[in-house]
């Protein structure tokens, strides 16, 4: 069975082609990904209507790009799997109508697909690919969650967040500093330079008792404290990006490890964006090794949005046989739609 995957939920426009069933692990046979971070960097953020545009002009240049490196064609494709949520209304509405004019043309099924169940599932593609059960960790620009995950298609939520997310907290905290767009990666860069105990910044809900999450307060705190530099605060620039990144890295560590001992699994999965940040990475593998935990990531380059982990989750839902893809080709998108909702069909 050949996947087709298809995601376009926010800035980028990712495809790829996912070869699965016989109940084996489903094996990437390609992808491409086209991000609209230059596009937007002038903005200071996404624009919504011109990430719409630009996945009309993207989508089928790479579905075209994935064939061909794959070395198939079009009739070849079994499914096609898009992203019908959550994300921005008309961006998915891209990816929906194209994957579902492309089935209708085929005689093909399709196949929406819930974008957080494409990160948390991400890690099946990586060389090191997890087992079930574990605890998921998603942790993205607009997600920060802790999941209880049995097999595919049962997950409970245990936490998350109850106001910005950590990736929102990265994105705000580096704009108060004047890095720019995409302010995360940024502010992680120059936190290579500072001293992370330089600032005492909060660590929210970190003693709440339960597994939930709240970054607004953090990010308040890092106001205060570039208004309190004034005019020191280019030279102490690094400090407050490496005393940001130390504090939410710390909760974010400090909750997992809390989910683990709650549940008492022994795996933890971390997908999203976030979860390419170095020092997370290694303070979560530090952190889990004491306590004989194993840690799966996705590969870096499948860490932000992309077409593969879409693929990816149709095929294993496919697979599974908790999902049936269809031929009706009548669409709807889910901006807002939480992951806990999604259930065993």
């Amino acid at each position: 069975m050949l996947v087709l995957g298809i995601e376009s939920s926010c800035d980028e426009t990712g495809v790829a082609l996912v070869q699965a069933g016989g109940g084996a692990i489903p094996r990437l046979l390609g992808h491409a990904l086209h991000s609209q971070v230059r596009m937007h960097e002038a903005y200071g953020g996404v624009v919504p209507e011109l990430a719409s545009r630009d996945h009309i002009r993207r989508v089928l240049p790479l579905t075209r790009q994935v064939l061909a490196e794959s070395h198939r064609s079009l009739p070849d494709v079994d499914v096609v799997a898009f992203t019908r949520g959550p994300g921005l209304a008309g961006a998915l509405l891209v990816g929906a109508g194209v994957a579902c004019a492309l089935g209708a043309s085929l005689g093909k099924p399709v196949l929406g697909v819930h974008h957080l169940e494409g990160h948390l599932l991400s890690p099946f593609l990586s060389a090191d690919p997890p087992e079930f059960p574990f605890v998921a960790l998603l942790v993205s620009g607009g997600h920060t969650q802790l999941m209880r995950v049995e097999g595919v298609g049962q997950y409970e939520l245990l936490g998350e967040t109850i106001d910005d997310a950590a990736g929102e907290a990265f994105d705000k905290s580096a704009k108060l500093l004047g890095l720019g767009y995409p302010g995360g990666p940024a502010l992680s860069k120059l936190a290579e330079q500072g001293d992370a105990k330089a600032f005492a910044l909060p660590r929210p809900l970190l003693h709440s008792g339960d597994l939930d999450f709240s970054f607004a307060g953090l990010k308040t705190a890092v106001l205060t404290q570039v208004r309190k530099l004034g005019d020191q605060v280019d030279a102490r620039k690094a400090d407050v990006a490496a005393s940001t990144e130390a504090a939410i890295v710390e909760v974010l560590l400090k909750k997992s490890l809390a989910a683990l001992k709650a549940t008492g699994l022994k795996r933890l999965v971390v997908a999203g964006g976030v979860g390419a940040n170095r020092h997370l990475r290694e303070q979560l593998d530090a952190g889990c090794a004491r306590r004989g935990v194993r840690v799966h990531y996705p590969e870096l380059a499948l860490c932000t949005d992309n077409g593969a982990m879409i693929a990816m989750a149709a095929a294993m839902r496919l697979d599974a046989g908790v999902d049936v893809a269809v031929r009706t080709y009548a669409f709807d998108v889910k901006p807002r739609w939480p992951l806990d909702e999604l259930s065993a069909v």
